[in-house]
């Protein structure tokens, strides 16, 4: 048995956070206290399962509560506040991906945690998958890549919630929650790219109602160098995301490498198979990795690096940031400069 527990609360009940709990519960530094969400039989009945308090007002819990981390799975707008409110707490927290709505709120958040001296990370559970921790691998041994392209195809499992397609609620569409994770991979693997431009779209019948809702739809294109280009086409809509499909593919001159959650593969440029692998691992082992590591850097910070600190997803942010300025004025855009621009805002005194 560990000798430190870290006393932890869950904000908001989803199947997302229900493979949380289950995972957390096993993982000998934590001790569950309390879950919350704002529906309160499901509170009431999530925190019966696991035997630990339950709450239906996220800021009763962290107002109340004295707890060594906070995972927090609840929509942002329902939580925003609540986050920051843990953090000035000196509270832990863990973030499943987005980190923010947009950059600003994203860096606002990283930016209070650096202040309170606490941890806050982000969930990003391919970082942590078997076949894309071999696509990392492998593309720094092959040769020159020139193009990469990725699809991202899920169905909307949340599209009858309102505030889904809501853009002051959600903050995005596809892009922010669809792509989040392929986008991970992109940054983590290749850096921000220099351009960004896009093209986004949903199912509203005049260009004034589509302003005011999440794009279920996108293509992006982005420039990293005079030889390298890369591709995201993304959907969310029924006849695209018939099937859940994500994958990211790099070129080279001679192979393709590619890489889905759950295989690996490299193949000829005429489409010949070379190699061909599939992982059983699953989600919840993925978040395990995740809490796990939370723990211990909370534990044993020397001797425990953070796997995915919310500072380093700032590049993810600013990527996503670009894609959305580009599809308002049909321009490409640098994430760089979204990036450089935060830096003086927090050196400003």
């Amino acid at each position: 048995m560990a000798a430190t527990k870290l006393k932890t609360a869950v904000l908001g009940i989803n199947d997302f956070s229900l493979l949380i709990l289950d995972s957390l519960v096993k993982i000998d530094y934590f001790q569950l206290s309390a879950v919350a969400d704002i529906n309160t039989e499901k509170a009431q009945r999530i925190a019966s399962k696991y035997k630990c308090n339950y709450y239906d007002d996220y800021r009763q819990l962290i107002i109340q509560g004295k707890f060594d981390c906070i995972i927090a799975a609840a929509p942002l707008h329902n939580c925003i506040e609540h986050i920051k409110t843990a953090l000035k707490k000196k509270f832990n927290v863990l973030k499943t991906a987005p980190p923010g709505r947009n950059f600003e709120e994203a860096m606002t958040l990283t930016s209070l945690a650096e202040r309170e001296k606490v941890r806050f990370a982000v969930i990003n559970p391919y970082r942590s998958a078997q076949s894309f921790i071999n696509f990392s691998r492998l593309i720094g041994e092959r040769g020159k890549i020139f193009l990469i392209d990725a699809n991202c195809f899920r169905e909307n499992k949340e599209g009858k919630k309102n505030w889904v397609s809501d853009r002051q609620l959600a903050g995005g569409g596809v892009i922010l929650y669809d792509c989040y994770q392929i986008i991970d991979q992109l940054v983590s693997n290749f850096d921000l790219p220099q351009q960004v431009y896009s093209l986004t779209s949903n199912r509203a019948p005049d260009r004034k109602q589509r302003y005011y809702l999440t794009e279920d739809t996108a293509l992006l294109t982005m420039k990293f160098s005079d030889t390298r280009f890369a591709h995201i086409t993304a959907s969310n809509r029924p006849a695209a995301a018939a099937s859940d499909t994500e994958v990211i593919r790099v070129h080279t001159n001679g192979e393709i490498i590619s890489a889905t959650p759950d295989s690996f593969t490299i193949s000829k440029g005429n489409g010949t198979v070379i190699e061909h692998s599939r992982y059983r691992d699953k989600p919840a082992k993925w978040i395990s990795q995740f809490l796990e590591n939370f723990a211990l850097s909370i534990i044993s910070p020397d001797q425990h690096k953070l796997l995915s600190p919310a500072k380093e997803n700032l590049k993810n942010m600013a990527l996503i940031e670009s894609a959305y300025l580009s599809a308002r004025t049909a321009m490409p855009e640098q994430p760089g400069k979204i990036l450089q621009l935060a830096d003086l805002q927090i050196l400003s005194p």
